[in-house]
């Protein structure tokens, strides 16, 4: 069964500048890691993205840009049917983005970047698969600590 982590509310770490996430969580994101078989139930707030979530519960998702679009270690991989769903909705990965992912160990179809997808409430009950390595052009070794 995956391990649920449930934060108590706190500083966000989604560049909300010091503003708490308070009250109950608007969604619960599962994530898979396939390198070590690990499964995090995560409690979600509306409005912080993937991989500060990710972060916040102790999921190895890197991030070594800390979220600015430059490099590919945040790397997720979305279920078909929710990857199609954010596209229908218009909420396609940019240039930058697209850019990023050509880098990206693993590349799937429904690869994108969690830095660039902020949960809202089609984020409940969704599954995101870690891949099992990641490319990192910044400093091999170098892992951002959120602030």
């Amino acid at each position: 069964p995956p391990r649920r982590r449930d934060a108590p509310p706190r500083r966000s770490l989604s560049h909300d500048h010091g503003h708490a996430n308070v009250g109950p969580p608007d969604a619960t994101v599962t994530f898979h890691v396939k390198r070590t078989g690990e499964v995090v139930e995560a409690s979600a707030y509306r409005g912080e993205n993937l991989l500060r979530l990710a972060q916040r519960h102790d999921v190895p998702l890197e991030g070594a840009c800390e979220g600015v679009t430059a490099c590919s270690t945040c790397h997720v991989i979305l279920e078909d049917a929710f990857f199609e769903r954010l596209e229908d909705d218009g909420d396609e990965a940019g240039e930058a983005e697209e850019d990023m992912l050509d880098q990206a160990f693993g590349l799937e179809p429904t690869s994108r970047l969690a830095c660039q997808l902020v949960v809202d409430d089609r984020f409940d009950g969704i599954h995101i698969t870690l891949p099992e390595a990641t490319r990192n052009f910044y400093v091999d070794g170098h892992v951002p600590q959120p602030h």
